[in-house]
């Protein structure tokens, strides 16, 4: 069946064409010797595709490789299959013909799929590799391979033109151009690989960025999410240009992504720019020492919508980026890491406060958190009703490292001084007034 494309020539129908030569195939027993070496050589192929990929985890497992030659070894488990089944099919083909049989199924469309499928699954995982992706994508390895060997396929096959003016086919008016399925399926591969590559360089900027030792953590972090976030739009814009699509004809979506900010995305919208407010800024960096309402721990991780926040039970605490702009927080390593605790202590009216004070103050010699400039300090703050209120006030300069380990370490040691030099420490006391009988009082009778 042939057709009239618009210069005049006759256009041949691909698939009405493949049908003629499969119908042809199968009507002898040829095509169905041809299918039965395809689906054998596959068969056996598996099998072996299995015992090998044994042998290599258990080969990486005993010598323990890494870097090129690791890489050299699981390419292999990629190829073995594709490579296997070509091995055998070419064979059984030659013995095919040697026969007398036809190979038009095996030298057309067989071995064209199983050399592309292991090219493809080698290529990828090298890719893989060079770009050091993310899990999600190492996972999808197989689902990527799977397409790309599809399109790399219908393009060997000859196949590729009848399917996308099939795709073109079904369009729809968008402003002064038309958008069609093919655009469609190109714009999304065109956006993936853009982004995949806009995502490497974002890496190996952070990289960089990282190892610098002219920038603080706040300044590295604001620069990695800030040229993210150019990559990435640049990225979007660059793939939706290259594909033909007029960016101009984008005024509906914008209008729409409006309304949804203004509706449903205003929180997101609203914890990505206190992000990078949080960024330049500079008010919270990593590993400051923070307390947001009853949280207190230290900053582990900035993101574009919320920090880790660790506490010392080792519990990360995962705090919206709003949060920290609208609500009071408190840094305790703002501009200075040093810290003063407050220990509040009593001791008996009988005891010498001076003498106490000066106990309090020797409790905190030999701890290392203790800063000794400035020292610590001891206080008479009050004279309360079972006792003499005391207070001792201490720096230490590693909030990170918690508060109630040092606290407990000084008041044991203020315990220890206080019992061998004979401070008392009060409890509550009442005194108990009993009034005897007395005869000049009314009694109920009275009263009544």
């Amino acid at each position: 069946m042939a057709q009239s494309d618009s210069s005049g020539k006759p256009e041949v129908n691909i698939f009405a064409d493949l049908y003629q030569h499969l119908v042809r195939e199968f009507s002898s027993w040829s095509g169905w010797l041809q299918l039965a070496l395809i689906l054998g050589c596959g068969l056996v192929a598996w099998l072996v595709h299995l015992r090998w990929r044994r042998l290599v985890h258990r080969r990486l497992g005993e010598k323990e490789k890494k870097g090129f030659a690791r890489a050299t070894i699981r390419s292999t488990e990629r190829a073995v299959f594709p490579l296997t089944t070509f091995t055998l099919v070419y064979l059984g083909a030659l013995l095919l013909e040697s026969l007398g049989f036809t190979i038009w199924l095996v030298d057309t469309i067989a071995i064209p799929l199983l050399l592309s499928f292991a090219g493809v699954r080698v290529c990828v995982f090298i890719l893989r590799r060079v770009f050091s992706p993310s899990p999600m994508l190492k996972a999808w390895e197989g689902a990527i391979s799977i397409v790309i060997w599809t399109v790399f396929a219908l393009y060997l096959l000859d196949w590729h033109q009848e399917i996308i003016r099939w795709l073109e086919a079904f369009a729809i008016p968008l402003g002064k151009s038309k958008f069609s399925l093919w655009s469609l399926i190109k714009l999304l591969l065109t956006i993936v690989v853009f982004i995949v590559v806009a995502g490497w360089l974002a890496r190996l900027i952070e990289q960089n960025v990282v190892k610098s030792p002219h920038l603080n953590a706040s300044m590295r972090v604001g620069l990695v999410k800030f040229s993210k976030f150019i990559l990435y739009t640049l990225a979007l814009l660059l793939a939706i240009g290259s594909t033909g699509v007029d960016l101009t004809s984008l005024h509906v979506f914008g209008g729409a992504l409006g309304v949804g900010l203004g509706f449903g995305l205003q929180r997101i919208a609203s914890n990505f720019i206190s992000g990078f407010i949080l960024l330049f800024d500079r008010s919270i960096r990593p590993g400051d020492v923070i307390t947001v309402g009853n949280r207190f721990g230290w900053v582990q991780e900035l993101h574009a919508r919320y920090i880790v926040v660790r506490d010392r039970d080792g519990v990360e605490t995962l705090i919206p980026n709003e949060n920290l702009i609208t609500s009071e927080v408190t840094n305790w390593s703002y501009s200075d890491r040093k810290v003063r605790l407050k220990l509040p202590v009593q001791i008996s009216y009988a005891d010498d406060p001076e003498q106490a004070i000066e106990l309090m103050i020797q409790a905190c010699a030999g701890i290392d958190r203790v800063l000794d400039n400035p020292g610590p300090q001891g206080r008479l703050l009050r004279f309360g009703d079972n006792g003499m209120e005391l207070e001792l006030r201490l720096w230490i300069r590693d909030p990170e490292r918690g508060i109630g380990g040092i606290k407990s370490l000084v008041n044991l040691g203020i315990w220890r001084l206080f019992k061998a030099h004979g401070i008392t420490i009060p409890f509550p006391q009442r005194d108990v007034h009993i009034v005897k009988d007395r005869t000049d009082l009314p009694t109920v009778s009275d009263i009544s």
